[in-house]
């Protein structure tokens, strides 16, 4: 599903006009977006949350050369599935 999918399907549901719910599903993920950039973490219950994850710095190797290379630290988003979500998909 993409966001024009996701924006259809929330105008359909929620009765609203196609850019009554484009509107609202960007909010929602512009402020989740925001959160996350605060190092807050989002909760969603029954869907499950999104938190930073920070990454360590690494040794890897390149697959074209073999070399060895320094992988730098890094932080990412990490989403843990609730328990609603992790049973819908495991009937």
């Amino acid at each position: 599903m993409h966001k024009t999918e996701l924006v259809a399907a929330v105008a359909d549901i929620a009765d609203l006009p196609k850019e009554k719910a484009s509107t609202v599903v960007s909010a929602i993920l512009d402020e989740i977006t925001n959160a996350l950039s605060r190092d807050e973490v989002v909760s969603l219950v029954g869907f499950g949350t999104f938190s930073q994850r920070h990454r360590a710095a690494r040794t890897g190797r390149s697959p074209k050369t073999g070399e060895t290379i320094q992988i730098a630290a890094s932080t990412t988003v990490g989403f843990k599935p609730g328990k609603a979500l992790k049973d819908s998909v495991n009937p």
